[in-house]
């Protein structure tokens, strides 16, 4: 995988987030497939150690519903955040994970909302109906076998910190240097693993009630006509306390799972 051209602070980073995740580590590598994969890869050979691991350059990113996650190009790596945490997780119910890390990630890039930055349901963070990062979770089995609840957790996450090039992507890019022109990929990540591992813990002892109306205030499908990957089409009414959209259409109100379709403002493509 090689080692890395930049300096991650990965001590420093390590260091704010062992006393909520005691053993967590940080690890930073110059290249590999997906740093989702590998995570998954490790929890399924037992390997269940909470951990973040980031990466210069992904050669097989991946994104929601079997998408590829887009990363930069090698020559454009410092215009990319990309990087993984993994940590065995047991909550109570799953509903919503994906909206509070959005909801996390978003408070860190704009604590205060005078940039804009919202989440649209399920996974995404957008600027201006532009996608400034992706989010993917999955979770594993470790083939130890727990006694307990615990799955092993994995998030995913892409910052678009440069400009991109918008060629092949579903939706256009937003990109963090629009309104901090000196951030740098590491300077972000030390600005985001603290709170999320925090906003995480929290979700696993409250659920995603909690950060219920903290999404709703960023919420950027909200009051909008939406359309469903199935054809659907209706007025958003925001997100329920369990995390499922909630569309107003013809048929009536529908709740909507995050694992069921793609939703999109009405006129944008899929």
């Amino acid at each position: 995988m090689g080692s890395t051209t930049a300096d991650w602070f990965e001590d420093r980073i390590a260091a704010a987030v062992a006393p909520l995740l005691p053993g967590f580590t940080v690890e930073a590598v110059a290249e590999i497939d997906s740093t989702n994969t590998e995570l998954m890869r490790r929890a399924r050979a037992g390997r269940v150690e909470p951990v973040l691991l980031v990466a210069e350059h992904q050669t097989a990113g991946r994104g929601r519903l079997g998408r590829p996650w887009q990363s930069a190009p090698r020559q454009e790596a410092s215009g990319s955040l990309l990087f993984s945490l993994g940590l065995p997780l047991a909550p109570a119910d799953w509903s919503g994970l994906s909206l509070a890390v959005g909801v996390s990630v978003a408070e860190s890039l704009d604590p205060s909302g005078a940039h804009k930055v919202g989440l649209k349901w399920p996974n995404d963070v957008w600027v201006n109906d532009s996608k400034l990062v992706g989010i993917l979770i999955e979770t594993a089995l470790p083939s130890s076998g727990r006694p307990d609840a615990s799955r092993y957790l994995v998030i995913g996450i892409g910052v678009n910190i440069g400009a991109r090039d918008a060629d092949g992507m579903r939706t256009p890019p937003a990109w963090l240097r629009q309104w901090r022109p000196d951030a740098s990929a590491p300077e972000v990540l030390g600005e985001l693993a603290p709170p999320l591992v925090q906003a995480v813990l929290d979700f696993e002892a409250r659920g995603f009630a909690p950060f219920a109306e903290r999404f709703a205030a960023r919420d950027v499908l909200r009051g909008r006509e939406v359309a469903l990957s199935d054809g659907t089409t209706g007025l958003c009414e925001g997100v329920a306390w369990g995390g499922e959209l909630q569309v107003r259409t013809d048929a009536g109100l529908q709740l909507i799972s995050s694992d069921e379709v793609s939703v999109r403002p009405r006129g944008m493509a899929f």
